[in-house]
């Protein structure tokens, strides 16, 4: 009895620390939304309440009548997505051969993809844009105020992660189940593309996440490489419109974030069954 009530009480425990953690994890994203739908004077009131009898969409209003909103958005979705495609082919390939082929300076390989997810965003910045400045002079369409400038380098960014990540899932597949394949006639791309890409997916798909929310969510590198080309611009930089120099419109970028969110929580439940399997799941012999 004493070990079952002894348990009963640690599950209770394990419960509310979930719980706990669960509301201080939303309660940001609740406040945002309250605040999308609150009316301007009790935004920037001085006794905030986590409630308002008038909701109001005035914020989503304005938001969606911002000049080329519509235009903005899609050059989001076309970098996320574009970054998520890229980063799935070069990371699937790039796992496979770190884990299956033993080749001269593997190791120093894996290491320097470790170093260079220790590097800040910010020390990178200066010496990309002169990177795409210069690049751009020679090779069309890669250089500043283009779209495939913040595809390369979020692409960039989102490799050494993701190459470390699946590194673990490609590992986990046995390499009985290929030299099975081998030995039935099967080329090296059909073990690839038809046996081994199906069961290290759900690794993908969790890759697939943390590269769309990344690129999605950049505001530095767009604000950096987008500087003339207004109609380029992304989500990110054009809740700046927002931002004035006398008084904040924080209903506005309350509900212009609001409206961010909603493409990542779609991305995320689209994938959201492959991500669960793929943290947790592995492939036994």
């Amino acid at each position: 009895m004493n070990f079952l009530a002894g348990k009963r009480g640690w599950r209770l425990v394990a419960n509310g620390t979930a719980i706990a953690a669960a509301v201080v994890t939303a309660f940001p994203i609740f406040w945002m939304v309250l605040s999308a739908v609150k009316p301007k004077g009790e935004v920037q009131s001085l006794d905030p309440r986590p409630w308002t009898a008038h909701p109001t969409l005035d914020g989503f209003r304005r938001v969606l009548g911002v000049d080329g909103f519509g235009r903005y958005f899609l050059n989001s979705a076309v970098v996320a997505l574009s970054v998520v495609v890229l980063s799935a082919v070069v990371v699937f390939l790039a796992a496979v051969a770190v884990t299956r082929f033993r080749f001269r300076f593997r190791t120093t390989v894996m290491v320097m993809f470790l170093i260079a997810q220790m590097i800040p965003v910010e020390a990178l910045t200066i010496p990309l844009f002169f990177l795409f400045r210069d690049a751009g002079r020679y090779v069309p369409g890669v250089g500043l105020n283009t779209l495939v400038s913040l595809v390369l380098v979020q692409l960039a960014f989102s490799l050494p992660f993701g190459i470390w990540m699946m590194r673990g899932f490609v590992a986990a597949v046995p390499e009985s189940i290929e030299e099975a394949a081998q030995i039935d006639g099967a080329s090296r791309a059909r073990i690839l593309w038809r046996i081994l890409l199906p069961l290290v997916a759900p690794g993908l798909a969790a890759t697939s996440v943390f590269s769309f929310i990344a690129a999605w969510n950049d505001f530095v590198f767009a604000k950096t490489f987008i500087i003339s080309a207004t109609e380029n611009q992304t989500l990110p930089s054009a809740l700046l419109v927002f931002f004035k120099p006398d008084e904040n419109d924080w209903g506005g970028i309350m509900a212009a974030s609001t409206l961010m969110t909603v493409p990542v929580l779609v991305f995320f439940v689209a994938v959201q069954r492959k991500l669960v399997s793929g943290l947790a799941g592995a492939v036994k012999d």
